[in-house]
């Protein structure tokens, strides 16, 4: 075995990215949710949190101010209780709307639709102490670790410089009470919320890159393994020279019995051979009955000659016809003039009477 063969130095391949997929092998970061999810819970909050404050401050005003007794009192919260549930829930409803189809988007953005119960499958590997200590300080664990001090670090820091931009902020709330003390609270953790999910974002988006990296490095291929993919996808390389002696011998077959009906054979001169026949009677204009390349190009000329068939060399002709034209399809207009003229030149170096043109041509 070559000394390369075991060494992980290929890109994946299509195949073995597909199969890890199949297995819930996917470079995903928990991270981009997370973020995705406050960001989405802030912004939510900030459009219809007021209606919903302004809504349960009014509800509560208006029913608690006007109660009279402690009977009255207990009746009140009996109603009230229910309609402030229905109204928290009502505007909840649209950010937990938000915040749904946010997860769902964050997921299908990083993975697409995969459905597979491989994660789920139970391996006993998984029980073995000593792999369960060896998962715990192997070099990936430690990696990991370094990634979540770094994002802690990060988050830290930026929270920190909030909390000290809004800190005379934080301070004049202080010196007030009521509602005006939560709604300025309140705008103070919305910004610092804000500026750490955004903070967050950046650090999940990093994280994405680097799980996406890591991820094809870990699917990473030997040249050996390569090529035992290729070889199970081409099938055994037996077969295959089966199946191609099959085909040549079937195209020998249909160049044996085509060519020596052929009215003349067009060259390149060696590489390609296009058989072509006419028969005003019978066709509406010039049939191409045989071509090959190469190895058939060549028999095709020693059937020709082996019956007589007239050999003529064109190479721009031959070039075309054989792109353009498949065997047993009429030769398209463009090619008549040309075609015609060798046929006439055939017919009268063979004495043969010239058959008239194709149709459309004497139109023309």
């Amino acid at each position: 075995m070559p000394d390369d063969a075991g060494e992980k130095t290929e890109a994946p391949t299509p195949r073995r990215l597909s199969e890890a997929r199949n297995k819930g092998q996917i470079a995903r970061s928990t991270d981009l949710n997370s973020a995705l999810l406050l960001l989405g819970g802030l912004i939510g909050l900030r459009i219809f949190g007021p209606q919903m404050i302004g809504s349960l401050h009014e509800t509560m005003r208006r029913n608690l101010s006007m109660t009279e007794s402690s009977a009255d009192l207990a009746l009140d919260l009996a109603t009230i209780v229910p309609q402030i549930g229905m109204l928290i829930l009502g505007a909840a409803g649209p950010v937990l709307v938000v915040l749904i189809l946010l997860a769902v988007a964050s997921n299908l953005l990083q993975v697409g639709f995969i459905f597979t119960t491989e994660p789920l499958t139970p391996k006993l590997d998984k029980l073995n102490p000593i792999n369960g200590v060896q998962r715990i300080f192997s070099s990936r664990t430690a990696m990991q670790l370094v990634m979540n001090l770094f994002k802690l670090g990060v988050v830290t820091a930026v929270a920190v410089v909030a909390i000290n931009d809004r800190l005379e902020d934080i301070m004049a709330a202080m010196a007030l009470s009521g509602w005006p003390l939560l709604i300025q609270l309140a705008q103070v953790l919305y910004d610092i919320g804000l500026l750490l999910g955004i903070a967050l974002l950046v650090i999940a988006l990093i994280d994405f890159t680097w799980q996406k990296f890591k991820h094809n490095r870990d699917l990473r291929m030997s040249k050996q393994e390569v090529r035992e993919e290729m070889r199970s996808m081409e099938g055994d390389p037996q077969l295959r020279q089966r199946r191609r002696r099959m085909q040549m011998t079937a195209a020998m077959q249909r160049i044996q019995k085509a060519v020596p009906t052929a009215d003349v054979v067009v060259t390149n001169p060696t590489e390609l051979a296009i058989a072509i026949k006419y028969n005003s009677d019978a066709m509406a204009a010039p049939k191409v009955v045989a071509k090959g390349a190469d190895h058939l190009a060549r028999k095709i000329r020693e059937i020709a000659i082996t019956h007589g068939i007239p050999i003529i060399e064109r190479k721009p002709l031959a070039q075309a016809l054989y792109k353009t034209v498949e065997v047993n399809q009429e030769v398209p207009e463009r090619f008549y003039q040309a075609i015609a003229e060798i046929l006439a030149y055939v017919y009268r170096l063979s004495g043969k009477k010239m058959q008239r043109k194709p149709q459309k041509t004497r139109a023309a």
